[in-house]
């Protein structure tokens, strides 16, 4: 388990900007310019991020509770 921690970890560091953008706002990103296109696109990833931890944490705490061998 610690292994599979470390590789994602490393992933996650390693991983490229992601760009999060939808048709509609990558227009609104270019009439804007460079910087605020950069603030939108943090954004974007942002309010993303919280439901994915989520449901990440949930799914983890399920397949915790259900492997083999626990006895909670």
């Amino acid at each position: 388990m610690k292994k599979l921690g470390q590789l994602l970890l490393i992933l996650l560091c390693s991983a490229p900007a992601a760009m999060a953008q939808c048709s509609l706002c990558t227009k609104t990103a270019q009439q804007l310019g460079e910087g605020p296109a950069k603030g939108l696109n943090n954004g974007i990833l942002y309010l993303a991020i919280t439901p994915l931890l989520i449901a990440g944490i949930l799914g983890f705490r399920w397949w915790q509770s259900n492997r083999p061998g626990s006895e909670e």
